[in-house]
């Protein structure tokens, strides 16, 4: 199965059907590793022509394409810093290029606490770029098409249920870029174009899990004893890949773990 072929130590759970996205074509953004990487692989299982994005692990998204290629599916790796809107747009022409078009954009890639970056980084990658990042996808999605955009609890209900310390900078940008994106919804259902956000509980094993953990030892297990469980990657990639083909839920919102800790929104 492709996921055996690539992440050995991941069983493959993949909740969608094969062949039942044959001939879509989706591109995942910050796809070369963790998340995103297990998603573009659930949507190759289903048939889908993925696009998988890397801003500097082009030789992780390149083994991620052999291994889905070599299992009979069919990818491209486009690199781009989603940060400059110029890389943006020679990712786009690329993607117009090879496919002609997208049925799913998934925006997952984000960031924030990675060291020696500007101040204003996660505002610039979390808002700015993802506002950036639609509005150039928007003429490649036709009606009936989807975008899904990846956020965490943490920062879907940032205004109403304080994070940790560490993670607020971050969590304040994310849902900067929620509040951004949910404008332009009208816009989106005008065309046909489909939009949900899918807001997860921490999850383990991902880069953000790993590096909070680093700034606040312990705060993965005790988010685990509130919540009674934590998702894995795998888990979650699964849920952003129905988000991308089941009906649009209430208020274009699809949650993932425990909420009992969390409220408004």
């Amino acid at each position: 199965m492709l996921l055996g072929l690539f992440f050995v130590s991941i069983p493959s759970n993949n909740p969608l059907a094969p062949g039942s996205l044959t001939g879509k074509r989706v591109l995942v953004t910050g796809s070369s590793r963790g998340i995103g990487a297990d998603t573009v692989g659930y949507f190759a299982e289903a048939g889908a022509d993925v696009v998988i994005n890397f801003r500097n692990k082009e030789a992780r998204a390149k083994k991620l394409a052999d291994a889905i290629r070599a299992a009979g599916g069919t990818a491209m790796t486009v690199g781009a810093d989603l940060t400059d809107p110029d890389s943006v747009a020679a990712m786009f022409d690329s993607i117009r290029a090879e496919l002609g078009g997208l049925d799913i954009l998934v925006m997952n890639a984000s960031g924030g606490m990675e060291s020696g970056m500007a101040a204003d980084y996660a505002m610039q990658l979390n808002r700015h770029a993802q506002v950036d990042l639609l509005r150039r996808a928007i003429p490649l999605l036709g009606p009936g098409s989807r975008v899904v955009f990846v956020t965490s609890h943490q920062a879907h209900f940032i205004e109403t249920t304080a994070t940790m310390p560490e993670y607020e900078p971050v969590a304040r940008s994310k849902r900067a870029g929620e509040d951004a994106l949910r404008a332009l919804i009208p816009e989106l259902q005008a065309a046909g174009i489909g939009f949900v956000v899918v807001s997860g509980d921490m999850i383990e094993g991902t880069i953000t899990a790993t590096l909070l953990e680093r700034a606040n030892p312990g705060a993965i297990s005790a988010r685990k004893d509130a919540a009674g469980r934590l998702y894995n990657v795998s888990e979650f990639a699964a849920e952003i890949a129905l988000a991308a083909v089941e009906p649009v839920p209430e208020n274009n919102t699809r949650y993932v773990g425990d909420t009992t800790d969390f409220n408004g929104g």
